[in-house]
């Protein structure tokens, strides 16, 4: 097993964070544990077509601590990696909360990722478990990625296998401030990165989200992908926290969330603005299905004023906020901001969180949810500095009334849908495609996802341009995820340039936006 490097927080922050209490000595083991005692009748439901489950939160605490049993058994334990990646299925409530009690490393790895993508996570963390499914959708479990890790389970196959007969009591001790989670998330780079949080930064956010909910959103359904970072949180940490139900859906499906409304009155929350956009747009959307949305926290990628403001036309009440992976919670406005900040602005800085601007206006964060850094060291010392400021990638503009809004972002990363798409990644795949001289993928305005992914090639003399299709299948027999692919396809003679020849994406994203508007 690899050690999972982490930067140094500097003492005076440490310190500070603790005076304030919002560093605490509780692990994720013992909020969970305390969490669950509160309300171990609270429902748990998965609303799927092919792996449907009910129950309650004790029930779900029963399977994750005989899991937890199994896996000690097995030699797992404190700063052990577990990498799971599973839909939004009562097994991955299970693997999480177990490697909580264990005090061992949890990676989520959204269900969608290739085999690209997995194989490189599970060559970076070297875990000793690894749970997946053994299909679900195009997923498909593929034994040679996992053939040296040492614990292997596969939901529909063998998992139950690893179930102890009796559960494990307690949580095994660790040290609060050790790394907890590791998130892949798409980044500039061409591979995931790898962000670590400790026990100490997340469960700081998870209590830090949970004071941002309106007290009477109503039950929520969250449909975002538990191997994704907020859908994980919203999903398996701040309703056990809060002692709420949960309710999951596998797929996202408008229609399924429209019903699930009017018959069992759970309500859609927001995220990216995509889920609003899909449920206003679906042809069984009525006025009075606004109930559904209620309220509609919008962040995870660009928020178009269209959208805000046709929520606030149905009487739903919106408030954005900024954050990432790596610092989950900078920004954000309360439902009972006034609505231009709610609507028009990305939120006032949040307790405990310090944010200034660089002198072209990057945003560089700091706070006690700011992850550890990255498992690639290099990447830690490139965006964080020895204050512990952490470098966005984004600009922004703050007002006189300390409200920030991102007007752009440095990093070559297209968000769509709140899914982070790594425009170099994409490239270099496109560029293995026969006739290809050349190939740059930019982010252009979507109204519904926030941005899509556009390719623009240029071509060997007399190579024709690929279609469309051929384009994607090759994408698909490179393995790479289908939420990477491009929607759309551009062949140009040449690229605008700067003086060393390097291509000046912001014109080419100006270009292809005007062209496809």
């Amino acid at each position: 097993m690899k050690t999972i490097p982490v930067r140094s927080v500097p003492e005076e922050l440490a310190e500070r964070y603790e005076a304030e209490g919002w560093w605490t000595r509780d692990t994720l083991g013992d909020l969970l544990a305390r969490g669950i005692a509160a309300a171990p009748g609270a429902q748990f439901r998965v609303h799927s077509s092919v792996r449907p489950w009910e129950g309650a939160f004790a029930d779900v605490e029963r399977t994750a601590r005989r899991l937890a049993a199994g896996l000690r058994e097995r030699g797992v334990g404190p700063g052990d990696v577990v990498v799971f990646q599973l839909p939004n299925w009562m097994e991955a409530a299970a693997v999480f909360w177990a490697s909580a009690f264990l005090g061992a490393v949890v990676v989520p790895v959204v269900h969608f990722y290739g085999r690209r993508e997995l194989g490189y996570i599970i060559d970076s963390v070297e875990p000793k478990v690894f749970v997946g499914a053994e299909r679900f959708g195009r997923m498909e479990h593929q034994p040679d990625l996992c053939e040296n890790v040492p614990v292997v389970g596969v939901v529909g196959r063998d998992f139950d296998d690893l179930l102890a007969g009796e559960p494990m009591p307690g949580v095994l001790e660790t040290d609060p401030g050790a790394p907890v989670l590791i998130a892949f998330t798409s980044g500039t780079t061409s591979n995931p990165k790898g962000v670590v949080h400790s026990h100490r930064t997340l469960g700081f956010e998870s209590r830090q989200l949970a004071g941002m909910y309106p007290p009477d959103r109503g039950p929520q359904l969250t449909a975002a992908p538990v191997g994704h970072f907020i859908g994980m949180l919203n999903a398996f940490l701040i309703p056990a926290l809060d002692g709420k139900p949960i309710n999951l859906a596998d797929v996202w499906d408008p229609g399924q969330a429209l019903e699930l409304g009017r018959s069992d009155g759970l309500c859609v929350g927001g995220g990216a603005a995509y889920f609003m956009t899909s449920l206003l747009d679906h042809p069984g959307f009525t006025p009075e299905d606004a109930r559904i949305i209620r309220y509609a926290g919008l962040g995870g990628s660009s928020v178009p004023a269209a959208v805000t403001t046709r929520l606030d036309r149905l009487g739903v009440t919106v408030y954005r906020s900024y954050g990432s992976t790596e610092h989950p919670s900078i920004t954000r406005s309360m439902w009972t901001a006034p609505a231009e900040k709610r609507l028009y602005t990305d939120g006032d800085v949040m307790p405990g969180v310090e944010i200034r601007l660089a002198s072209d206006g990057e945003i560089l964060s700091r706070g006690p949810d700011l992850c550890l850094g990255y498992t690639d060291p290099e990447l830690t010392a490139a965006v964080f500095d020895a204050d512990g400021w952490y470098s966005t990638g984004d600009i922004g503009v703050v007002d006189a009334d300390g409200y920030l809004t991102i007007t752009d972002r440095k990093s070559d990363v297209i968000i769509r849908g709140g899914e982070n798409i790594s425009a170099t990644e994409v490239e270099e795949v496109l560029l293995a495609l026969p006739g290809i001289a050349e190939a740059a993928v930019v982010g252009v305005p979507d109204e519904r996802l926030g941005e899509r992914a556009a390719a623009v090639v240029r071509m060997l003399p007399a190579e024709p341009a690929p279609t469309l299709d051929a384009m994607r299948a090759h994408l698909e027999a490179a393995g790479l995820a289908r939420q990477k692919w491009p929607e759309e396809l551009h062949a140009v003679d040449d690229f605008p340039r700067t003086a060393s020849g390097k291509i000046q994406k912001f014109l080419l994203r100006r270009d292809v936006a005007a062209h496809t508007g």
